[in-house]
């Protein structure tokens, strides 16, 4: 046989050989730290609901109770997302449901958006943004209580008064720096809307596997 083309056959196999040894090492690792890593992302979400929500308003395991959802316009979806259930004694406590402001000054605002049963909001968080910084970061529970200002508000009757008050409704915002107080009121009102219109019925589904 040819020496270059030896040459060639043999370091072929040797490249296979490491290659296949190297994907075992990933696949290993993976199998090895995959059930760390879930238990991870669930506390991280547990502590993202239990801000939103507050612990004595439930007693079941919300992070384990979850739906989910088909992308939704009136959430500003666009891929899946899950609607988390607290319950009291069994019976349905408040829903947490995953929703986006798409219209943020520097893109998407993602939210978490607490609702007690009796449609009264229990408590609005910011997940993410891309704000900017000093001007966006009011939005942030941990450098501002400007996110309070939805604790215990319902849909009520008038949709006028969602909007900030530059606008002539109700919620405050910071001089300069409007667009992002009116992106996340749209969402916390369109979330809002849209609980009262499927709440019950997401009460009412089984978990999602």
């Amino acid at each position: 046989m040819n020496p270059a083309l030896t040459n060639a056959l043999r370091t072929a196999a040797t490249l296979i050989v490491f290659t296949a040894i190297g994907t075992g090492l990933l696949a290993y690792t993976f199998d090895l730290t995959r059930g760390n890593i879930a238990q991870s992302e669930a506390q991280a979400k547990r502590e993202l609901i239990e801000q939103a929500l507050p612990k004595q308003l439930y007693d079941n395991d919300v992070v384990h109770d979850v739906v989910q959802l088909d992308p939704t316009p009136e959430l500003g979806t666009t891929q899946p997302s899950n609607a988390y259930r607290a319950r009291l004694g069994g019976a349905p406590a408040a829903l947490v449901l995953e929703a986006i402001a798409p219209d943020g000054y520097s893109g998407k605002i993602q939210l978490l958006v607490a609702i007690q049963a009796n449609g009264e909001i229990a408590g609005v968080r910011v997940v993410a943004h891309n704000e900017t910084p000093g001007l966006g970061d009011y939005i942030d529970s941990a450098k501002s209580a400007w996110i309070e200002q939805f604790d215990h508000v319902t849909l009520g009757p008038d949709a006028a008064a969602w909007k900030v008050k530059k606008d002539g409704g109700r919620f405050d915002y910071m001089s300069g720096a409007t667009i992002t107080p009116r992106a996340v009121v749209k969402a916390v009102h369109k979330t809002l809307r849209y609980y009262e219109q499927h709440g019950r019925e997401i009460f009412a589904r089984p978990t999602t596997p």
